[in-house]
């Protein structure tokens, strides 16, 4: 095995991922921890980072008797660590760094280079990335040249997860209490977050949805996006007699939810694929890398507008390969990967 080892950080809103990688790549050690991102969380931000950096240097000891002075570098992939978000980012993981007992001082980054490593080694291209958070950037070797949207749940990440979430209740609580569209969001909502059928279904997502951060609403949107899925007729039987079939349709009211957001997503796309020049467009976060009608819409779109698309692997694979790259700079031993 050779000597020491680089860190990759993937820290996102609601989870955050490390891995820590020997100089040819091979992964000694994995570890997580919650959500880091300081502008959508309550808590320490390097809290989560120092729970996953901790559970992967566990890792690696236990298997390959690697210790924290051997590290050589770290890159940490941080949401809403843009430069509105940078200093209280590069604060949280020098910190978690230095806790956890590594030498010297780690490079931070945001989620978006780190997503777009993770999928393509290209020197440029673009990534659209819809999780908990939501928005494009353009980025030519290693660096965000031209950004849109990822401003956060208050006041942008149109099409994230959380976004999907928040329209699909609120269209539930317009529903239940008769002043919008009926739709089976006003049944799925309440029961997603545990609202008891015998309680009062508009107070108790009401209060369910304020009883924790704003990030964790983000779990509600695969509520949203079966509910926009095609389905076939209940036990293979026919469509009702008008021959329009509202389970096989999908849910009008979540149909039109995910149309909106994958317009919003394809908006934020093209606002930077000007500067993207000719590479790929990366698509990553929960939203796009599982199948939902978003995830369609966005696919169809990408390929409309000339674009080859690839999907986003591990983050904190994506950062340890940027830590290697950079570290390669300065070391020639080590593989410029």
């Amino acid at each position: 095995m050779p000597d020491g080892y680089v860190v990759g950080v993937d820290a996102g809103a609601t989870r955050t991922r490390c891995a820590v990688v020997a100089p040819d790549g091979t992964v000694l050690g994995r570890g997580t921890g919650g959500g880091a991102n300081p502008n959508s969380g309550t808590g320490d931000p390097a809290a989560p980072l120092i729970e996953a950096l901790r559970d992967a240097l566990r890792d690696a000891r236990h298997v390959h008797g690697l210790a924290p002075g051997e590290a050589r570098g770290g890159m940490f992939g941080m949401a809403g660590a843009g430069s509105a978000g940078r200093e209280r980012a590069i604060e949280a993981a020098t910190r978690a760094w230095r806790i956890c007992g590594l030498s010297g001082v780690p490079e931070v980054t945001d989620d978006l280079v780190v997503a777009f490593a993770s999928g393509s080694s290209a020197r440029k291209g673009a990534l659209l990335l819809s999780g908990t958070g939501a928005g494009a950037c353009a980025v030519r070797d290693g660096s965000v040249v031209r950004r849109a949207d990822a401003a956060g749940w208050l006041v942008g990440d149109d099409g994230s997860a959380v976004w999907l979430a928040r329209e699909g209740t609120r269209a539930a609580l317009a529903a239940l209490e008769g002043r919008g569209p009926r739709t089976t969001l006003a049944t799925a909502v309440p029961r997603a977050l545990g609202v008891p059928e015998d309680a009062d279904q508009v107070q108790g997502v009401i209060a369910a949805v304020y009883a924790e951060p704003p990030a964790r609403l983000g779990r509600i949107a695969p509520v949203v996006t079966t509910a926009a899925t095609p389905r076939p007729p209940l036990d293979g039987g026919r469509p009702p007699d008008d021959g329009v079939d509202p389970a096989a349709a999908g849910d009008p009211v979540a149909v039109a939810i995910c149309a909106e957001a994958a317009r919003l997503l394809l908006a934020s796309l093209d606002a930077v694929l000007e500067v993207a020049g000719d590479g790929p467009v990366v698509l990553a976060g929960g939203v796009l890398t599982t199948e939902s009608p978003v995830t369609d819409a966005v696919r169809t779109g990408v390929k409309g507008r000339g674009r080859a698309h690839v999907r986003a692997g591990d983050g904190a694979l994506g950062a340890a390969a940027l830590a290697r790259k950079a570290l390669a700079q300065y070391e020639r031993p080590w593989p410029n990967g």
